[in-house]
């Protein structure tokens, strides 16, 4: 058991190393098992979400809530980022969020090529790589990039990053600050 925990303190440090020089310092980090998968948040994305079959990381291009949930269990670590914005309009949202994503995915790279095989990142919005995405999985413009985001997951986002102390309320207008999460699943 004490080997187990010295080595995932080594593991942590080195990650957190990674996460700094990359400007990352709003994380904590989540044992998996304690990620809420739930089907009522696949319903939000079928009924409630304009993307719902529209991309190519949108349901139901997406696992089914149980091989969802099998995936989040199949880790034994998770860091959680999180960030803030204001935006004036909603669609201001997208140019900000594509910045994120990308500055993530060079993160989620240099993981993977540290030794962290199964390093596997969730985004906290929509990729946006693209202006319009084609909507089939298979003709993605950006295979290698392209990920889905926790709630295309199942992930109740709310209930996770709530209990590890994170902000998180439903917001009414456009002039409150967001507080936005990804994942990065690590092992």
């Amino acid at each position: 058991m004490e080997k187990g925990r010295i080595s995932r303190e080594i593991s942590r440090k080195k990650l957190k190393e990674i996460f700094r020089r990359h400007g990352y310092d709003d994380y904590k980090w989540v044992d998996p098992k304690r990620i809420v998968v739930a089907q009522w948040a696949r319903m939000k994305c079928m009924f409630g979400c304009k993307n719902f079959g529209k991309c190519g990381t949108c349901p139901p291009n997406t696992p089914s809530v149980a091989e969802c949930k099998e995936f989040v269990r199949g880790y034994k670590t998770c860091a959680v980022f999180h960030f803030t914005k204001r935006v004036a309009k909603p669609k201001d949202r997208f140019a900000w969020t594509r910045k994120v994503n990308l500055k993530l995915f060079k993160l989620k790279r240099e993981v993977f090529l540290s030794g962290y095989y199964k390093a596997f990142l969730l985004f906290m919005d929509s990729c946006n790589f693209c202006d319009s995405c084609p909507g089939i999985k298979q003709l993605c413009k950006n295979p290698k990039m392209s990920r889905p985001t926790p709630e295309s997951m199942a992930m109740d986002v709310f209930a996770t990053v709530r209990k590890i102390g994170y902000p998180i309320n439903v917001l009414y207008d456009y002039s409150q600050e967001m507080n936005r999460y990804a994942f990065l699943f690590v092992e």
